[in-house]
């Protein structure tokens, strides 16, 4: 039997990179897209051969806006709102959103939400309460705050490419950007992303935010050296123009710990939950060696 491992999909980030990843010309028998229902298989039967996890979950967005973070900084992922509260998807990739839930439930394969709550704030409950040794698969780099060395906690960082990874822990996040786990949290904030809607601090880029952490250790210690003017002038003046800013963002950027999640079951057992459905998916999906690579490697998976 395995040793004791969580395997946590942030699904969202992997489904995307897979769409965005592989040919559109991958298509079902009647002409649908399928690039990123094969992708996530692929990546799902990739991660788990090579990882050999016990427990396994695909954590998904069930608000990918929440009300809560949105009420704190209006900012927040704005620019991708395509009207309402609907987030601005390509056509074909919310056409495939669907069937990825279908073939996940026919592998057996849990899917965890939590109302008003993002797949990151699911990633960061289970991790904090899984008792095991946990890897994250993401291409989001928000969810590098929940490294832990003690647990451990690392984050499987997509970044580099189709078919490579980073194996992020506390002495890559020092060696890349000169701040600890617990620090990436204020680290983003005071950076910013534009991707998220997260302005930053006006010249307060990597190097300098990192430098500020490492001297100050948290937002709260930045803010009260430029009080006492340690700081520059020009970062003293930034600060002081930001404060607003930084204690919302702080609140919006941190991870939950506590999102309710319930109690899910997330044991591997060797089986796929409804083989016979699985099989006509893939019949109908067309999803070829992705299907094959994924069964054997679910199959092949045990709970201790």
């Amino acid at each position: 039997m395995n040793a004791p491992r969580l395997l946590l999909f942030d699904t969202a980030s992997v489904y995307f990179r897979a769409f965005f990843g592989m040919p559109t010309s991958l298509r079902a028998t009647d002409g649908r897209p399928v690039n990123a229902v094969r992708g996530l298989l692929d990546y799902l039967a990739r991660f788990v051969t090579d990882y050999s996890p016990t427990h396994l979950a695909c954590c998904w967005d069930n608000s990918w806006r929440p009300a809560w973070r949105v009420a704190l900084l209006p900012s927040y992922k704005a620019h991708r709102v395509a009207s309402g509260d609907i987030e601005e998807v390509p056509a074909e990739l919310v056409a495939q959103v669907p069937l990825i839930r279908q073939v996940l439930d026919a592998l057996g394969v849990p899917v965890v939400g939590a109302d008003g709550y993002e797949a990151d704030d699911v990633i960061g409950t289970l991790a904090a309460n899984a008792g095991m040794p946990t890897e994250v698969i993401t291409g989001d780099r928000d969810l590098f705050q929940v490294v832990d060395d003690q647990t451990p906690v690392r984050v499987l960082y997509l970044g580099r490419g189709q078919g490579r990874h980073d194996q992020v822990d506390g002495a890559w996040l020092s060696e890349r950007y000169g701040v600890t786990p617990q620090a990436y949290a204020d680290f983003a904030t005071l950076r910013g992303d534009p991707s998220d809607g997260l302005p930053g601090v006006p010249g307060i880029g990597e190097k300098t935010a990192a430098a500020l952490l490492q001297r100050y250790t948290d937002l709260d210690g930045i803010v009260a050296a430029a009080q006492r003017g340690e700081l520059s002038p020009k970062q003293t003046a930034a600060v002081a123009a930001s404060i607003d800013y930084l204690g919302a963002a702080a609140e919006v950027v941190r991870v939950s710990r506590t999102a309710p999640v319930g109690t899910p079951d997330l044991r591997l057992r060797g089986a796929l939950a409804d083989p016979q459905r699985f099989e006509a998916l893939a019949a109908e999906l067309n999803l070829g060696g992705a299907a094959t690579r994924v069964s054997k490697a679910l199959t092949q998976a045990r709970s201790t």
